[in-house]
């Protein structure tokens, strides 16, 4: 029973790492560069302008009224 904390401690310790480190890779390769592909992909052909155009045509922007 002597330093039965000390062992479990390393082995807790050890394990919340390797599960925490496994976490945020999932979370990275996951999640985070498909993100960034997806708004890198939406703004390559993104117009501003014609987005604009668009809102004011429906009504939307109270500063620029539809003609």
């Amino acid at each position: 029973m002597r330093r039965l904390l000390a062992r479990r401690m390393k082995f807790h310790l050890l394990g919340a790492f390797l599960v925490s480190l496994g976490c945020a890779t999932l979370y990275k390769f996951g999640i985070a560069e498909p993100r960034k592909r997806a708004y890198a992909e939406f703004y390559k052909s993104y117009d501003p302008m014609k987005d604009f155009e668009a809102m004011k045509a429906a009504g939307v922007l109270e500063c620029a009224p539809p003609k």
